[in-house]
Order: structure tokens, then sequence, then C-alpha cells
């Protein structure tokens, strides 16, 4: 049966619900292709049942601007994340809704733009030297988990002005397990992951507050002091425990998606020399000093279609959850108020409309004579009035780490190891990627 012979029962999407209470979540966690089969079959909107909830699943560049701004309205973030996310973020800017979103974005905003992001700049040249540098004395590891760690200290360090070394490693080590529970079943029993992952949000929260009571006479002009500062328009500052909540999913954004992206970086450039030796060219022909400055930041164009083009193709998470508040129809298919939707970045990424041979890794698409791109065709920082805060601090941090790595260092991918791609927590090899590293000769 074709995809336009399938009838709309009931005029819900097309799919299944799956089995009693279950739904199809057993299929989800055991078939590594579960939505690109259901894709093919269905086409870019169909139902099935996942964690609990009747689910909606659509894609591709019309339900990104559905979604995410002509019609966000009829969707809730606080409804549609699993149990794990609202528990152990709190009420937490992700999970906020309304004027209390606005409100708190709003004072949030300072420590992610502008002077602020200059400010950092210096701080994460001297965080990343001294990892390369212990790269080289190594030889041979697993670079996802040194640039997790390498993220994570500097974020820790510019986002709540922590020192680095041994406090962020072992802030590290709980941030670890507190992120495992946020994919998990969330049962509350002792010795289970989600256990496990509440004593460590426990923890990290307990370790911020310490933090902002020291702060609070005495700010600096890290996120935590410009958070700790900000004012909305009636005077008002964040709460103590706002204060906390806030932080918390900082540090949580300020790091992990940005290690899958400099991974997919690093892993891709190793497998494509072409454009390897292309963006490393841009780089010499910079010559850029002891530092990098904003200016050298701002000219670098093949750079950005390198990380544009792992964005389409590598986007740290497959999409968004959300809660249906009002119901809807698209594509002529009925959803009802109260079902969850999640939607799906690779059908817009995809789109052999907007991107040739799209399949293929190829950064030049982005350039200024192809540019193929649309609104919201490239959603992997998000879109419309919830776009990623963060975005222009991730961004400030792979391309000064790219600069450093592709001026100075040679890396090689080792033989003999799994590079299929995992989606949880965010997007890696299953290896861990193993590589040779070693300095420009």
């Amino acid at each position: 049966m074709s995809k336009t012979d399938l009838i709309k029962t009931n005029g819900l999407p097309p799919g299944s619900l799956g089995i009693s209470l279950l739904g199809e979540s057993v299929n989800f966690l055991a078939e590594s292709n579960f939505f690109q089969k259901r894709l093919d079959k269905y086409g870019n909107i169909f139902k099935t049942h996942l964690l609990g909830k009747p689910t909606v699943v659509m894609t591709g560049i019309e339900a990104n601007r559905f979604i995410l701004s002509s019609h966000s309205d009829h969707f809730s973030w606080r409804e549609g994340w699993p149990k794990n996310f609202k528990e152990l973020f709190g009420n937490s800017l992700f999970l906020q809704e309304g004027q209390e979103h606005k409100r708190n974005r709003k004072l949030l905003t300072p420590a992610f733009c502008g002077s602020a992001l200059i400010n950092y700049k210096d701080t994460m040249e001297d965080i990343m030297q001294s990892y390369l540098k212990k790269w080289i004395n190594l030889d041979n590891f697993l670079w996802l988990n040194e640039l997790r760690q390498m993220t994570f200290d500097i974020a820790s360090v510019l986002l709540l002005g922590s020192q680095s070394g041994s406090i962020t490693q072992n802030l590290s080590k709980e941030f670890t397990k507190f992120s495992q529970g946020l994919f998990t079943l969330p049962l509350n029993i002792p010795f289970t992951p989600y256990s496990k992952s509440l004593k460590a949000r426990d923890y990290l929260l307990q370790h911020i507050e310490q933090i902002v009571l020291e702060r609070q006479g005495d700010p600096k002009n890290d996120a935590l002091g410009l958070l700790i500062q900000s004012q909305d328009d009636q005077g008002n500052r964040l709460s103590l425990e706002e204060i906390k909540v806030q932080a918390l999913l900082m540090l949580f954004s300020g790091h992990e998606t940005t290690t899958s992206m400099l991974t997919s970086f690093c892993l891709s450039l190793a497998q494509h020399p072409a454009v390897l030796n292309k963006a490393r060219q841009e780089q010499l022909s910079l010559n850029i000093g002891e530092r990098i400055s904003i200016d050298h930041l701002r000219n670098m164009p093949y750079l950005d279609t390198v990380f544009k083009e792992i964005e389409r193709l590598y986007p740290s998470v497959i999409g968004g959850f959300r809660g249906v508040v009002k119901s809807f129809t698209f594509a002529g298919y009925h959803v009802p108020k109260g079902w969850q939707l999640l939607y799906l970045n690779s059908g817009a990424h995809k789109d052999p409309s907007i991107y040739s041979n799209a399949n293929q890794f190829d950064p030049d698409r982005f350039n200024a004579e192809r540019a193929e791109s649309c609104e919201y065709a490239l959603v992997g920082f998000g879109g419309g009035a919830r776009n990623c805060l963060g975005m222009a601090f991730a961004q400030m941090e792979m391309k000064i780490f790219a600069s450093f790595l592709l001026r100075f260092y040679s890396w090689e991918i080792l033989p003999n190891q799994d590079l299929t791609l995992e989606i949880i927590p965010t997007l890696h090899p299953k290896s861990g990627l193993k590589i040779k590293f070693s300095c420009l000769s």
C-alpha cells in the first residue's frame, strides 16, 4: 500500500498505537531505526504511543513552521517532556511557559550575548589549550570523554565561576549521573540510575546554592554573577531557588550539546580530508597570533559552513517533545488535545527539495553562491521565539576550539571501533571515537 492509499482512521494520522499501556515504547527502545522505518512507511506525520502517551510524530519544514512559529500556542513545553525532565530540571526556563518564560529568558539573556561573550573568550582559550596539551601526552584516547570533560570545565568555570581542576572533575562525575537519569525509567528506588540521578541533582543544587550565597555580596562578571544581578521591568530579581534551577539548566545546556557537535566535527573532518584541508587553509590564512580576536571569529566563512553542515547532518538532539494543549489539523489529519507531539529534525534537514544530495557531507551547500537553505530548514538550535538561548555561546566555543585544532594538531581515527551513531543522551559515536592525536609537523 502506498502512502497516498493509507486510510485516515477517525481522521487520525496513520500508524499504530501499539498494545495496551506499553504502546510502542518497547519497539522504540529496541529499534535503532524506529522513526525512520515509520517515516518511510507513513510519510512525514504518523501516530504511535510512547512513554505512556498517544503521540504524533511530525517532521519537515512545514511541520517545523507550524510547531515552532505559526501554531506554537497549540503546544506546551511543560506538558510535552517526560516526567524525568520535569523532576530533574524543576521549574527552570526549559519547562516554563508564557509570561514566566518571557520574563526569565529576558533575565538570562545578558549572560549569553554581547560583552559577556567577549569576556568569556580568553578563559575558553586557556582551558582549551590546557586540554590540547594534555592530549598530546596521551597519544591516543576516547575523544568523546575528553571533549565532554573539556566542555564541562568551560561551562562550570564560565557559568558557575568554579575553579578549573579537581572540583570541576568531581562536579562532572556527578553531572554524568544526573544526565543519565533523563533517559531512564523514573523509578526512585535505591541503586537505580534514576535514584542516583536525583541524588546527583541534589548535590549539584547544593553546590550551586553555596556559590550563589557567596556571590550575592560580591558578584563577578560570569554568567552566574550576571544572573544574580539581573532585574526585571519591576526591579525584581530571581529568587535563590530560581537561580539554582536556572544555573543547573545552563550547566547542562552549556556543555552536553556542544560536546556532541564537536565530536561530530572531529569525526566528519577526519572522514573528509578535502574539507579538513580547506578549513585548515582558511585558519592559516588568518595569521592569528597569541589570541583569537572577535574579528578573527567573524572572518571564518568556510568554518561557519562546516558547522552548519554538522548541525544539519548530525544535530545534537533529534528533535523535541511538546504537549498538545489545543486540538489541531495538519496535512489533513486531526490530532486531539492531550496527545504528545514529537517533531524530528531529519525531515527538514534532509529535504531533497532544499538540499542537493542531502545525505552527503558537503559544507559548500551553505556558501553564498549555493545558499541551500530556507527558514525552518535548519533547526538544530531550535527555531521561532524559543530558539536556543546559548547558541552564540556554543558557536563561539566551537569555533575557537576548531581554530586551535586546525592550526596546530592532527588526528587519526583508529581502526576496529563502532562508529554507529547513538542518540542518547545526545548524538555520539557508540565507540566514543578512539583517535591518535599529534602535533602538526
